[in-house]
């Protein structure tokens, strides 16, 4: 079941001085000093990394950059945790024998192999005897245990009423990634439609379906899948959360979509107490309703199925997904390879036991040092950004109270959670089928979610796992949070200077707190909860310089003819400018900053941003870069950092950027937010 309220995704002329050894930190071999910072500061900053490390080297990998060599380094520590367990004999139901046979069950390729489709085929029968009469209960089943045909319900924060657990409603799974995949009729388009038709009718071939059956199976899932396309909001107006906060009574529901019970319905699901359910999207949803009302028995097989057989392609033999790589990997990203099969092993047990997992791996990897040298970071951006929201001329006193009380009532969270979860209730069961184990993780998991219905919401419940190499911002909590993978080079280095620290993870700090003040974190209180706590006038400031923002983005061809999309990248263009900002003005209460000694050649302000355009490093397929800026609220690498850096006055006198120079942007057309 997917989260209804996703946390906010990190990312991810010289001053005269004298000069040091460069021992961590920036360096020259990851630079492009044939390219001038002027004209395309990107390359400078990173042009050396980017040619060491080319994607025809790493044939596995649509987008290859800095976030993936962490990434590396992670599956290779979870490697060897998970072979370490598979040594020993674990009693049965500990965590240990549970990741230990999840990670040997999606090792076993012969065991796959032998198996094929075969685990399919209860669910499959299952569809094929499918009755509409029973068409409540049916989906009923499918939703705890499988997927989200149709429609998609889960547990989370009230956005009103930021300590309450409540009932969201929300839009099925559909195979393309954005709804713009359906509706686009270019060549392009066309082309990766066909594609996904003929995918589909491999799919229902490999379940065992004829070839007429499986071509008849695919056009009912396509179709069906266009007609809830042409009813979603596209991603940018999707941003706006008053729009996907639409109340109704399960009386309105029963009379607004009344092809389920949907009393039965959620008794059925284990909620009986549900007497009303914020909908995300009720254009959707009336779509969901003509659909369940109108098509055939048959038709509805067919979408179901395809579905679920979709949704298996990873945990069955190697034609499943070798067919899905073909399409998902291939296709639409322009990989060359699928990953080893080890790599994709791993994300069984991380996936299914993320903080398990991270318990086993914060004792191992995790420096405790530096959970307190964070927390002073912390402290230095927060300082800094109460003084610019302090400074800013374009806000009235009475909305800087406002903020300023906002962000000192942050929550940070760094490294793992003070309390972990509890597996005990799920069972991983080796003489049954990885599939097997799936659905029944799945059920566990969807369970435990429902059982929050109506219950107070945990604030001390993370996001992300401590394995995961990134960071987030939840506005329902206002809390930022900072995983332990995160917190090593070259985001946080002890042994580099400042400069280096301060324009890696002191930007991702600032990047996080920014977000508590973008256009969607404005929208709610220190408490978590949506309400306007601005001006009319400072709203309208604010949403001024942030339309000015936007459009700059959306200027950008990034390939082909393929725009960006500055309002969707919105959110996360603000944090990127925010965090500069503020890192940047914390940075100058340094030491290093005020001795203002050469290191290498750089200047401490130039040190800062090479450490930031260094982090962004990145080799994309074209693929890869559409598929981005289509379904994905963060922009390419290559303009987080040009065409957010023409923003910072400060980045322009670090390199002596005049008029003229590519780089540069006239003061009067700089967007600055906070």
């Amino acid at each position: 079941m997917k989260k209804m309220l996703l946390a906010m995704a990190i990312l991810m002329a010289a001053v005269p001085g004298v000069q040091a050894q460069v021992t961590h930190g920036v360096n020259r071999a990851d630079m492009d000093l044939s390219v001038k910072p002027g004209d395309d500061f990107y390359e400078y900053a990173g042009g050396g990394w980017m040619k060491a490390n080319p994607l025809s080297e790493r044939p596995e990998y649509a987008s290859y950059g800095v976030f993936d060599v962490l990434a590396e380094e992670n599956q290779n520590r979870l490697r060897d945790m998970f072979l370490e367990l598979g040594k020993t004999q674990h009693k049965f139901g500990t965590v240990d024998q549970k990741v230990a046979d999840l990670y040997k069950m999606a090792m076993d390729s012969d065991r796959l192999n032998r198996e094929g489709a075969q685990p399919l085929m209860t669910d499959l029968a299952k569809i094929k005897a499918f009755r509409k009469q029973d068409l409540t209960s049916f989906l009923a089943d499918q939703h705890l245990k499988i997927g989200n045909p149709f429609f998609g319900i889960g547990v989370e924060t009230d956005l009103k009423n930021s300590d309450m657990n409540v009932m969201w409603l929300e839009a099925g799974t559909s195979g393309l990634p954005d709804r713009d995949y359906y509706l686009n009729t270019d060549a392009d388009s066309k082309k990766i439609q066909n594609a996904y038709k003929e995918f589909l009718v491999k799919m229902f071939q490999l379940a065992g379906y004829s070839k007429k059956d499986a071509n008849r199976a695919c056009k009912t899932t396509y179709d069906i899948e266009y007609k809830f396309a042409q009813a979603k909001m596209d991603r940018a107006e999707a941003r706006d959360y008053t729009k996907l906060y639409n109340i109704r009574t399960l009386d309105q529901l029963q009379a607004d979509y009344p092809a389920i019970n949907w009393k039965e319905y959620f008794n059925l699901m284990g909620t009986p107490t549900v007497e009303w359910v914020i909908l995300t999207e009720p254009k959707v949803m009336a779509v969901a309703n003509d659909l369940m009302t109108k098509l055939s028995e048959q038709q509805m097989r067919d979408y179901m199925a395809g579905l679920v057989i979709k949704g298996a392609s990873g945990y069955l033999s190697d034609d499943f997904g070798e067919t899905s790589f073909d399409f998902y990997g291939r296709m639409l990203s322009g990989q060359k390879e699928r990953k080893p099969r080890w790599k994709r092993a791993l994300g069984v047990p991380n996936g299914l036991l993320g903080e398990a997992v991270g318990e086993i791996y914060v004792q191992k990897y995790f420096a405790h040092g530096s959970k307190e040298k964070m927390m002073k970071l912390i402290g230095e951006l927060r300082k800094s950004l109460a003084a610019h929201i302090a400074g800013l001329t374009w806000m009235s006193e009475q909305t800087k109270i406002n903020a300023l009380v906002k962000l000192n009532a942050f929550t940070v969270k760094i490294g793992y959670p003070d309390k972990w979860r509890d597996y005990s209730g799920l069972q991983v069961d080796p003489s049954k089928s990885l599939y097997d184990n799936i659905k029944a993780a799945s059920l566990y998991e969807t369970r435990r979610n429902l059982d929050k219905m109506g219950k107070p919401v945990d604030k001390d419940e993370w996001g992300m796992t401590p394995q995961t190499v990134n960071a987030y911002y939840n506005p329902t909590t206002n809390e930022i949070c900072f995983p332990a993978a995160i917190l090593q080079p070259p985001f946080f280095d002890v042994e580099a200077d400042d400069a280096t620290n301060f324009g890696a993870i002191g930007v991702v700090i600032g990047h996080e707190m920014t977000h508590g003040f973008d256009d969607q974190g404005r929208m709610f209180d220190q408490y978590g909860n949506m309400t306007d706590w601005w001006t009319e006038e400072d709203s309208q400031q604010f949403q001024a310089a942030a339309e000015k923002l936007a459009g700059q983005f959306d200027q950008i061809v990034v390939v082909k003819d393929q725009h960006a999309n500055g309002h969707l990248t919105l959110g996360e263009n603000i944090a990127d400018q925010g965090g500069l900002r503020i890192a940047y003005d914390a940075f100058k209460t340094t030491q290093q900053f005020r001795e203002n000694k050469m290191i290498d050649g750089f200047t401490p302000t130039q040190r800062f941003y090479l450490s930031y355009g260094r982090i962004w490093a990145d080799n994309m397929t074209d693929e890869a870069i559409f598929q981005q800026t289509k379904s994905d609220p963060h922009s390419i690498g290559r303009y987080r950092v040009n065409a957010t850096l023409r923003n910072i006055d400060t980045f322009f006198d670090a390199f002596g950027i005049k008029a003229g120079d590519k780089m540069w942007l006239d003061p009067a057309d700089r967007a600055v937010i906070w």
